[in-house]
């Protein structure tokens, strides 16, 4: 899994990353609807306060947001299933 700084991004395609992530997952914000402009704002201030990554994983060739707790875990997940790989090519 890669993280891709949101800073390097165009604004239109993050502003396309992050409707598309929205989308997607169909978050319920609770008793209040939220327009989609307002959505995007909030995952854009996580982008901002690093709560939240742009990642992209090579094996599915996928893009997603992930909180920096999600990507630390895979990332770890990633580097022991690379270490048992090698471990059981022995």
């Amino acid at each position: 899994m890669i993280e891709i700084p949101f800073k390097r991004l165009d604004a239109e395609i993050l502003s396309a990353v992050i409707e598309e992530f929205i989308l997607r997952e169909g978050t319920d914000y609770g008793a209040w609807e939220v327009s989609l402009e307002d959505k995007i704002a909030q995952v854009r201030g996580q982008l901002e306060n690093g709560d939240v990554l742009i990642t992209f994983d090579p094996r599915t060739e996928n893009c997603t947001l992930l909180t920096r707790q999600q990507f630390l875990r895979n990332t770890q997940a990633d580097v022991q299933d690379t270490r048992e790989r090698q471990d059981s090519s022995l």
